[in-house]
């Protein structure tokens, strides 16, 4: 009789993808093309959250970006002005609906919504310490971690309650983030995710790979530095570095494996 080798379906596990925009009227057909380029990162759920003023609107499902934003109708409930989305290959959790991201949680002190590529390795440890002291999980995924010490946190504003957070967690990561007055996106201080800054008309747009801004016809303005919290809002775009220094160990598989041909990995093409 054969039997199958532990080995024999070993495949390369790609990352996730992440995409933000604020400044346009358009922000949920934006993100749905810049999530069609980055669709070889994750290819197993996608995911948009906008906010319009008032409130935030969302929509995810499993399988590919043009299966869920194919439809107009899709796209015409995404009322507003600043979005976030992702397109999911699961390095945590199972393919499930309810580990589709963006993650949204109505916190004390407004809305907020989170999409992250990356791993956390201190995630279980994490876990169990949110549990023991009553949180309530609804995914299996490690980013609602993220979401629940970000509830936990003290601090008044959303962007120093995520500091807080993130100060707290060990691993490889980048995140976006959706206020009810802006985004934000952040490193991890290693630098080991990828994450664009770029300018499209008035708006600030934010990506995993230069191809999404390209498929939009943005402007690509930098990498976001290792360990930088890049805010953007009604007065426009502010940055920070909330955490200590530490050595530069970019990921070279986002060169070999993950990113795109045409995309500019760290200042250098991807060909």
């Amino acid at each position: 009789m054969l039997t199958t080798h532990p080995f024999d379906d070993d495949k390369l596990r790609e990352e996730c993808g992440v995409f933000a925009i604020y400044g346009t009227p358009d922000s949920a057909a934006h993100t749905a093309l810049g999530l069609h380029a980055l669709q070889h990162r994750g290819q197993e759920a996608a995911g948009i959250v906008c906010f319009d003023g008032k409130q935030f609107n969302a929509h995810r499902a499993l399988g590919h970006v043009g299966e869920t934003f194919a439809q107009p109708d899709v796209i015409n409930r995404l009322k507003g002005h600043a979005a976030i989305g992702h397109t999911r290959y699961a390095t945590t959790g199972d393919t499930l609906l309810r580990n589709v991201q963006p993650l949204f949680a109505d916190l004390a002190i407004g809305g907020f919504a989170i999409a992250h590529n990356g791993n956390l390795t201190n995630n279980q440890a994490l876990r169990r310490r949110l549990v023991e002291r009553g949180s309530l999980f609804q995914s299996t995924t490690d980013t609602e971690v993220v979401v629940h010490l970000i509830a936990t946190a003290l601090a008044t504003a959303v962007v120093d309650r995520l500091i807080d957070a993130l100060r707290q967690i060990s691993g490889a990561y980048s995140f976006v983030g959706l206020m009810d007055d802006g985004i934000v996106g952040v490193r991890d201080p290693n630098g080991v995710r990828p994450l664009v800054l770029g300018r499209l008309g008035d708006a600030y747009v934010m990506a995993s790979e230069t191809c999404a801004l390209d498929i939009l016809g943005a402007d690509f303005i930098r990498d976001v530095e290792p360990g930088e919290m890049v805010i953007v809002t009604r007065d426009g775009l502010t940055s920070r570095h909330p955490f200590p220094k530490a050595s530069r160990r970019f990921c070279i598989f986002e060169h070999i494996y993950f990113a795109r041909p045409d995309s500019i990995v760290e200042g250098e093409s991807v060909l």
